[in-house]
């Protein structure tokens, strides 16, 4: 080998990695200020990596009073969970927090590394390493009058954060009759009087779909002594409101509805479960094309990656199932353990190699007798006088 080859190696090797750690605003951005993404912050900023964290204020747990089976926390308010979160992050020096809107997100690397650009609502531009998506899913309520009035207000559909308040009263279960049984499954520990509002969907088609997804299943709901009702509903009329008729001793919410039907007489239930759709909030994982299944960001459960490099997506929005605080906190943390990780094997790549380009120059000539013998000490006394003097 020649050594003019050889100072040519050494030098290239060193220039193309000193410019894939490219200098950004922050290590990390994260697009979302729920659990999930609060947990992120809190995970990156410990580690005192630098973020910034975007929070628009809209929450998919925004109406409901407040969230249960969260240890700790049990009982408190979404808001005052995110509030007080935001003040014991705020503490980390490195943690940062913005107001704003994300509006997109655009990978600009030079394919050794990722770095992307971050533009927002007020018309700034941020840059950073990597990305966390904790964006999130909208739930999509029907049009019937008195569902979106009550809903997380008696109106629910998870029964781990809602149900207890409401147990052993007489319950409502509203969705298509394929989902009834799985409803059932959920709740049955918690009501004996349950009622499943199918809205006109026990038809043959109705009743095939359910067959398919459960086998057995009307078995299964004649076993649980659960009533069918097909009328069509024409709106949910709330007679007694919950938050203000409680047993806080007991932990219980006395919420009182009548359902109101196209015909005949209304019903009445304390509260519900619903089976309705949701879809991602935000339009950012179908502007940076990540792959999306059932409206669900799809992620390797190792560290939350979406296909994207250095794109982390936390939370429900992605396919891990976390539909639940806890469960979300979780993902956050697990995509900042990784993303720390992930940011700390570059730059030890990066120094490693970088080392090349700050040896004395002993270290050169040592370097160089390594890697060409003694055979050429002649080319080598040639080459230091042409190349020091």
């Amino acid at each position: 080998m020649r050594l003019k080859s050889l100072f040519s190696i050494l030098s290239v090797v060193a220039v193309v990695n000193a410019e894939s750690i490219s200098k950004t605003d922050y290590d990390v951005i994260v697009v979302g200020g729920g659990p999930s993404g609060l947990s992120a912050l809190s995970g990156v900023s410990r580690v005192r990596r630098t973020a910034l964290l975007f929070d628009n204020h809209q929450y998919r747990n925004a109406p409901t009073r407040a969230m249960h089976d969260v240890i700790g926390n049990d009982g408190t308010p979404p808001d005052a969970f995110r509030s007080l979160a935001r003040e014991q992050i705020s503490k980390y020096p490195t943690a940062h927090f913005s107001n704003a809107t994300v509006t997109s997100i655009r990978p600009t690397g030079d394919g050794n590394v990722s770095v992307f650009s971050v533009a927002d609502s007020t018309g700034k531009t941020h840059t950073a390493r990597k990305i966390v998506l904790g964006t999130g899913m909208k739930d999509i309520l029907p049009d019937t009058p008195g569902i979106r009035e009550a809903w997380g207000k008696g109106v629910f559909w998870c029964p781990w954060c809602d149900g207890y308040e409401h147990r052993d009263q007489p319950f409502g279960i509203i969705g298509s009759l394929a989902d009834v049984l799985d409803s059932v499954l959920e709740t049955n520990t918690q009501f004996d009087d349950i009622i499943a509002f199918v809205n006109g969907t026990q038809t043959s088609q109705g009743e095939a779909a359910a067959t398919h997804k459960h086998q057995g299943w009307e078995e299964q709901l004649k076993a649980w002594n659960i009533q069918i009702e097909n009328r069509t509903i024409e709106r949910i009329e709330r007679i007694q409101d919950g938050e203000t008729h409680q047993n806080k001793t007991a932990g219980l919410q006395f919420d009182k509805f009548l359902v109101h039907f196209t015909e005949g007489k209304p019903i009445e239930r304390n509260a519900f479960i619903t089976n309705f759709p949701a879809v991602q909030r935000s339009n950012l994982p179908e502007q940076m094309h990540l792959n999306v299944t059932d409206n669900k960001i799809i992620v390797n459960f190792n560290g939350m990656r979406t296909n994207e490099t250095g794109v982390f997506a936390v939370g429900d929005a992605n396919s891990d199932g976390s539909t639940n605080v806890p469960h979300a906190m979780f993902s956050g943390k697990r995509a900042a353990v990784y993303i720390q990780v992930e940011l700390s094997s570059e730059e030890s790549a990066f120094m490693v190699s970088k080392r090349n380009d700050l040896l004395t120059r002993r270290e050169l000539e040592k370097e160089a007798a390594r890697a060409i013998g003694a055979n050429l000490e002649p080319q080598w006394k040639q080459a230091q006088r042409k190349r020091f003097i």
